[in-house]
């Protein structure tokens, strides 16, 4: 079950201007920032209200945020949302007839495990499911 929308997830060509831009925007600074190597992109959280915005900026040219930004130019990635249980929201999405672009989760930024529903089977739009990460997650 979908609980909450987590985040959205903004690619952004330059992480420190945009850093920037969404402190003066927001009139807040982040609260985290993290590298995630398995992704190969840099990241920037910020609070909003009981959400967050996700800066994403890519490390190498093989990434999906540097692939992404050269075909679409800046703006949002993905909308994610928080969900209770991961393996039966994945089980459950799969036997509605999405398409998932995991087979498991995975380990993502903010101490979350994360699986992604493929945008052609959601209207145009990269979701993102998390499940925060309590203990150590299994397989991880």
């Amino acid at each position: 079950m979908f609980t909450n929308l987590e985040h959205l997830g903004l690619a952004v060509q330059d992480l420190a201007a945009a850093t920037t831009l969404y402190t003066a925007l927001l009139g807040t600074p982040p609260y985290k920032q993290e590298h995630v190597a398995s992704e190969g992109v840099d990241t920037v959280f910020f609070r909003v209200g009981g959400s967050k915005i996700e800066l994403l900026a890519g490390t190498t040219p093989e990434s999906a945020i540097t692939k992404y930004l050269s075909k679409k130019g800046e703006g949002i990635h993905h909308v994610a949302f928080e969900v209770q249980d991961i393996y039966a929201e994945m089980a459950r999405l799969r036997a509605e007839g999405f398409t998932l672009l995991n087979e498991e989760p995975k380990r993502g930024a903010d101490n979350k495990l994360v699986c992604f529903v493929h945008p052609k089977s959601a209207a145009g739009v990269l979701v993102e499911l998390c499940q925060e990460i309590v203990g150590e997650a299994p397989g991880l």
